[in-house]
């Protein structure tokens, strides 16, 4: 099985290594770098491209918050990377500035916790896969200042501790089977309650409790605006350039179309609601590994994923990002079968198709939606690519293989007759050691 590749940082060497070595009894685990100060840690993850960072809060050069702020530069250069932050200080204030630009991905622990293999473990888990996890001491600080025991009722101290542990307004209408606009309701009027007649040391506590509420309202309402309708990276160039929603531009790109193998007949044998969660948790692995490498995920159909690199924004490698990710998202999904395996859920197979060339690329829509479109036999070609790839793997044209360089090794497969094209086309196998 292929593991989670992690970069760990502290400034403390004996805290550095002893978390090394506790992480490398996790044979999910791979610690493929270590970083003491705020500049090792970003340029070792952009080195090495880890699935997730593992920081301590304070580090080099002024020792105040390095390794949020490294956190978040790194998240920028490489979207999707998971973040473990370990923390010696319980200080609730610490959690909520690290969820303020988003919970996706992120986890805070107390370094108390790193003794705890399976606590720590866990959290490199969930932000690999988009998730997110406060330690629950940081919850109950939240939580303890701000009631008096006994004031709530069961279904209203249930309530806080979800706010309290970082979960969107959404997830927990979902968890109760309520609408979010009543969730969001029950929030308000609980703050409300909690709020009147509060001592002055329990104003402080539900102050930080609102920060956190908001901080996750502002998440959700961003998930609702054109940053969440477009691709990512679009929602950017239309605040830039407001005239691109009226301009085809011509662009040389790599086109990737990944499909889930004998997706029907899992879908036949399984339960709906079921198939529905591994649906979600298969489409943010596949997200996470495009973002990753600097792709643009164009739209999901059903179980396939169509993204282009090197579009909206030009890029000159953008043929060796696409395998990249390519193979990224074979181990995300190898590692998402592992962990279904073990709730006796069918593994998703992966074939992934790759071309590059010249496409006309496009905002095209009315004032209700807006969608990014690519046109052109690359497209057509990525697709082709893709139904070769059985009964799995990465198959690429020969576009592709000579644009990518010589990092990766390919079987031809000889020429190939596929649908729509007259003649023969060359094809690779991405041949995986």
């Amino acid at each position: 099985m292929e593991r989670i590749t992690v970069v760990l940082a502290d400034d403390n060497l004996i805290v550095r290594e002893g978390v090394r070595a506790l992480l490398g009894r996790d044979a999910a685990l791979d610690v493929v770098g270590l970083a003491a100060d705020y500049d090792e840690l970003v340029a070792c993850a952009v080195r090495l491209r880890p699935q997730v960072l593992v920081t301590d809060i304070r580090m080099p050069p002024t020792y105040q918050d390095e390794g949020i702020e490294a956190a978040r530069e790194v998240r920028k250069r490489l979207p999707g990377t998971g973040v473990v932050v370990l923390s010696q200080y319980d200080d609730p204030e610490y959690a909520i500035r690290l969820l303020d630009e988003g919970a996706a991905g992120y986890a805070y622990l107390l370094k108390d916790r790193v003794a705890d293999a399976g606590m720590l473990g866990r959290a490199i888990r969930e932000v690999a896969t988009g998730g997110s996890l406060i330690d629950p001491a940081i919850v109950q600080e939240l939580l303890a200042p701000a009631r008096d025991e006994g004031q709530l009722s069961p279904g209203e101290e249930d309530l806080l501790r979800q706010v309290a542990g970082g979960r969107t307004v959404k997830a927990i209408a979902a968890s109760r089977g309520e609408p979010p606009e009543s969730v969001n309701a029950a929030i308000e009027q609980l703050f409300l309650g909690l709020a009147r007649d509060a001592s002055a040391g329990r104003q402080g506590a539900l102050r930080r409790l609102r920060m956190l509420h908001t901080a996750i309202l502002r998440r959700e309402e961003q998930g609702e605006t054109l940053s969440r309708l477009l691709p990512s990276g679009l929602a950017d160039k239309l605040m830039r350039d407001r005239d691109a929603v009226d301009r085809t531009e011509r662009l040389v790109v790599t086109v990737l179309m990944s499909d889930v193998r004998g997706y029907s007949g899992i879908a036949e044998a399984t339960d709906p609601a079921v198939l529905a969660g591994q649906l979600n948790a298969h489409r943010r692995v596949m997200n996470a590994a495009i973002l990753t490498a600097g792709g643009t995920v164009m739209q999901y159909v059903g179980d396939a994923v169509m993204a282009v690199f090197g579009a909206p924004d030009p890029a000159s490698d953008h043929a060796a990002k696409a395998v990249h990710a390519a193979c990224d998202m074979h181990v995300r999904q190898r590692l998402l079968d592992a962990e279904w395996a073990t709730q006796g859920l069918a593994p998703f197979g992966l074939g992934i198709g790759l071309s590059t060339g010249e496409v006309a690329a496009a905002l095209l829509g009315s004032d209700e939606r807006v969608e990014y479109t690519l046109v052109g036999d690359t497209v057509n070609l990525a697709q082709r690519m893709q139904d070769l790839a059985r009964p799995a793997g990465t198959v690429a044209a020969a576009t592709t293989v000579r644009a990518a360089g010589g990092e990766w090794a390919w079987r031809p497969l000889g020429p190939r007759r596929v649908k729509g094209r007259a003649t023969p086309v060359t094809a690779y196998h991405l041949e995986v050691t």
